[in-house]
């Protein structure tokens, strides 16, 4: 290869068009050269072999005209150091990203691994990191410490996202997707010596102080106050100024009716919603990207029926076009949860509950108030059946369950009911209640 004193002058005569690409080397700086493209583009390199490895190595220094002759002279002795010192620099650099890879670059990186993740948990871990710890976004992950673990969840465990309200569940929910992703750059991201990029999960700071959320069975609305709850719902969603509160309170009320998890609500498309006036056991909603198991269809009540069909008139108007049953005008398109509604259900019955709780609150009233074996209660919520035998495992149609359309319908009916009876209660009428 032809060697050059690299000046300005000398680089300009010989950086033109010809028909390969040319290196030249420094006669002042060895391994320091000069790349010059068929087209006339050239680069500064340099070139030479990592101690301990015997291997040899090429960096590109960067173009000529960005740098001048000196620069890049300086840079070649700074690489030709970390040649001697037994560092290749390219693993270096690689190193050097690595400590600067960013929360969010580690989420977005986990969450969109092809075929990984539901669209549902996808969606879910990017809700609390973002929501959650938002001022760590974009930090070095690498950055994030034992002490700023325990001191954002107690944070959350006191005051919640708002700072007025504490929350264990999510405070705590908040920090195991945390660890997730740092367990997840610890596989990806390498230090220099090969090592993880964090030595220690800072959150295992938290093994022995996870916020106490005391049982989960008791949280659901008890059955003397789940009328009060339906009437409080309807009224403010009547008095909702917005199509985004609308939609929440909307949510609500469908989760109380279906029992179904968040994520699969509130990516509900129209294109899964079955609406036939003329046969109820026709109507019925598609899931198809389930937290666990196949896609299913289940069947809708008359309450939800009507529901849905009150979004239709909805989507009509202002929130025309959209695919989602419950929009809203966000980058996603579709509501992500019902904070103001679950609010307000909380102070009526008088303990924190979430939206997930009124999934409990579906089952009990299924199973101790309108009796409904658990088998059935398991098929209408999702769930694997725990007595799923051979029959019903290789026989009986676990997918389209429209067969269960009189027990969903007992189930809204009921709830519909206990709306009747708490509205008569407020109106000081004397009501007795004749079960049969």
């Amino acid at each position: 290869m032809p060697k050059l004193k690299l000046t300005k002058t000398n680089i300009d005569r010989v950086r033109k068009t010809g028909a390969k690409t040319e290196f030249y080397w420094d006669t002042e700086t060895k391994g320091f050269g000069l790349r010059v493209t068929a087209s006339g583009a050239a680069s500064f390199i340099v070139q030479g072999v990592v101690r301990g490895m015997g291997k040899e190595v090429r960096m590109t220094i960067g173009t000529y005209g960005a740098w001048t002759v000196d620069q890049a002279r300086r840079k070649a002795e700074q690489y030709k150091h970390q040649f001697e010192d037994g560092i290749n620099p390219r693993e270096a650099a690689k190193a050097d990203a690595a400590m600067r890879v960013t929360l969010r670059e580690v989420l977005e990186a986990y969450v969109t691994r092809p075929g990984k993740l539901k669209t549902g948990t996808a969606a879910e871990y990017t809700r609390l990191v973002e929501q959650a710890l938002s001022a760590w976004l974009d930090k070095p992950i690498a950055a994030i410490t034992r002490d700023m673990v325990q001191a954002r969840h107690r944070e959350l465990v006191e005051g919640g996202l708002s700072g007025q309200r504490g929350a264990p569940a999510s405070a705590n929910s908040v920090m195991v997707t945390l660890r997730i992703l740092i367990n997840f750059a610890n596989r990806q991201y390498r230090r220099l010596d090969g090592s993880p990029l964090m030595t220690h999960n800072p959150v295992e700071v938290l093994k022995d102080h996870w916020a106490p959320i005391g049982s989960r069975t008791d949280r659901y609305i008890e059955r003397n106050k789940v009328g009060e709850v339906w009437n409080a719902l309807h009224a403010a969603r009547e008095t909702a100024r917005t199509r985004d509160q609308v939609a929440g309170f909307d949510l609500t009320l469908f989760a109380m009716l279906t029992g179904a998890r968040r994520s699969e609500m509130t990516t509900l498309t129209w294109d899964r919603v079955t609406i036939d006036d003329e046969n109820p056991r026709n109507c019925c909603w598609y899931l198809d990207d389930r937290k666990r198991g196949d896609p299913i269809w289940l069947p809708l009540s008359s309450q939800a029926v009507a529901l849905l069909k009150s979004r239709q008139v909805n989507n009509n108007g202002e929130g025309e076009g959209s695919p989602y049953v419950f929009p809203t005008w966000s980058k996603t398109g579709h509501i992500t949860d019902a904070r103001a509604p679950m609010e307000l259900v909380s102070e009526l019955v008088g303990k924190h509950l979430s939206l997930h709780d009124l999934r409990r609150t579906f089952t009990n009233i299924a199973m101790r108030d309108c009796l409904i074996e658990k088998f059935r209660t398991d098929l209408l919520t999702g769930h694997k059946p725990a007595q799923e035998d051979v029959t019903s495992r290789n026989y009986l149609d676990l997918a389209r369950l429209d067969w269960l359309q009189p027990e969903v319908q007992k189930i809204g009916g009921w709830i519909e009911s206990e709306g009747k009876i708490a509205a008569a209660k407020a109106s000081g009428a004397n009501v007795v209640v004749l079960r049969g």
